[in-house]
């Protein structure tokens, strides 16, 4: 009778995380950048505003979303993290799901982004035994490295 194979996972750190969201970071700030400067033209260089967000600042936040919520779907890892050699796996080690990841990349980093003082949660990775921030743990999901 075989035995089951364990599969064990070298969880990612706070610091290797940091590193990885800091180069996507940049990433996505040059996208929006090379994307969004059609709109210093309009309006005579005045932003646009609907109600009391800018279009500018709209579309960067759909751009920051979306880099995060497909990169993670289709290479289970954003650019930063490849670089570094991490990537975001479930719990059961089943291929991510849509509703993981709307959870994980749209809603937690939301919520952390609109509430400033959550960004303190992201300390909870370096402090868990399996290195997760609280997106993490209710989505279900670790980062771990590539191996």
């Amino acid at each position: 009778m075989e035995e089951p194979q364990v599969t064990t996972h070298r969880y990612a750190g706070f610091w290797m995380r940091f590193w990885a969201y800091l180069v996507d970071s940049i990433i996505v700030l040059s996208i929006s950048g090379i994307l969004l400067v059609p709109f210093a033209f309009i309006n005579e260089g005045k932003p646009l505003t609907i109600g009391f967000w800018t279009v500018n600042g709209i579309l960067t936040a759909v751009i920051f979303y979306l880099y995060f919520l497909l990169m993670t779907k289709f290479f289970q890892q954003t650019l930063g993290k490849m670089i570094f050699g991490l990537r975001v796996i479930r719990e059961d080690d089943q291929p991510l799901k849509w509703s993981d990841l709307i959870f994980r990349e749209v809603i937690g980093r939301f919520i952390y982004r609109i509430f400033m003082i959550m960004y303190l949660l992201y300390l909870f990775v370096a402090f868990t035994n399996q290195k997760q921030g609280l997106h993490d743990m209710v989505a279900n999901t670790r980062v771990v490295f590539d191996e």
